[in-house]
């Protein structure tokens, strides 16, 4: 075997290692944060998660129906957002890209506006209507993607500029409603924009994982196709056998699913779609068939800190996820982007 082999093999090794490095990393902090709180130690936690100590019913009520939702939820939304961003960023050959740009955010916001200001809603249960109506706005976005990627002209640009109109669109009605709006609607409107983890109940969070499992498989499939794009661009991929313009389409969609199904529940949640394929890049390079994985395990783990730091900061008051990934990986983004780390490489 020869050398350059031999180094391809070796850096392989250290790539899957590193992701092996995050899932305990990741395993260890949802430890950590189940035990955070006056009642239980991190002791008695790990010993009554791994099964090796029975539980009081008050512990078992703590850890697994107070604590443990949100936990999951970080972990599940963190990993299904950082895979839309690192899809988006590999199909439209842009570092920038994040599961906002296409305007599933912006859609979701104003689904919730709608309901929130107004009070419509497709569902009349109270619980469910703004959820409902997020996703389905989300939705709408995406059927513009789709009917917008059967026009054979198009490009990856002008998927982001439709985006780009969408959020400003959007954006301009929402803030339309706000102003009129009450106090109380702008409050509850506010706080839905700032992404929050405790509004899903155990349930929906299991709904909510078992959609991002199904998705996962069907966006590693394309790991090869996305290697094509990102390494010669349209020509080559052509060479090789793949549509670009079909490919483009069915990731987007493939993406903004992700995004709408974790946002409908949680609120405006969005660094992490963009931050967490630069962090993983670093690690584990540009093969989509390693990046994809390395970019969920990333993003759990960066949502999950941000979650459980956000929780502990000023406690007893929680600060949204959303707030807090924006303050923990804005300036580390930032210093990618200035040693000129987190775009190039």
């Amino acid at each position: 075997m020869d050398e350059l082999s031999l180094k391809h093999i070796e850096n392989e090794k250290k790539q899957i290692f590193f992701i092996f490095v995050l899932v305990t990393a990741t395993i260890f902090l949802s430890i950590i944060a189940l035990s955070l709180g006056p009642t239980i130690d991190i002791v008695t936690t790990a010993k009554i998660v791994l099964g090796l100590q029975e539980s009081t019913d008050t512990q078992s009520s703590i850890i697994w129906k107070v604590r443990f939702p949100p936990i999951l939820m970080a972990i599940i939304g963190g990993a299904a957002l950082a895979t839309a961003g690192a899809l988006m960023q590999g199909c439209l050959g842009n570092p920038l890209v994040s599961p906002l740009t296409l305007g599933v955010a912006s859609g979701a916001a104003l689904g919730a506006a709608l309901a929130i200001v107004l009070g419509f809603t497709i569902v009349n249960i109270p619980e469910l209507g703004i959820v409902a109506n997020a996703f389905l706005f989300s939705l709408i976005v995406v059927y513009i993607i789709i009917q917008l990627g059967n026009f054979r002209s198009i490009s990856a640009e002008s998927y982001i500029l439709v985006g780009i109109a969408i959020t400003f669109i959007a954006g301009a009605i929402v803030s339309t409603m706000s102003y009129f709006a009450t106090d109380a609607q702008l409050s509850e409107l506010t706080h839905w924009s700032f992404g929050s983890l405790s509004r899903p109940e155990m349930v929906n969070v299991l709904w909510i994982g078992v959609v991002v499992v199904c998705l996962l498989p069907t966006a590693l499939k394309w790991s090869w196709d996305l290697n094509a794009l990102t390494l010669g661009g349209d020509d080559f991929a052509i060479s090789t056998g793949v549509n670009p313009a079909v490919i483009r389409r069915n990731i987007l969609v493939l993406s903004a699913l992700m995004t709408s199904v974790v946002i409908a529940f949680t609120g405006l949640i969005g660094f992490v779609g963009l931050a967490a394929p630069h962090m993983a890049r670093q690690l584990v390079g540009n093969d989509f068939r390693k990046l994809i994985p390395g970019s969920a395990v990333f993003g759990a783990f960066l949502m999950l800190f941000a979650d459980t730091l956000g929780r502990t900061l000023f406690a007893p008051i929680v600060i949204p996820v959303g707030i807090m990934l924006s303050v923990i990986g804005g300036p580390f983004f930032m210093y990618l982007l200035l040693k000129g780390r987190g775009v190039n490489s």
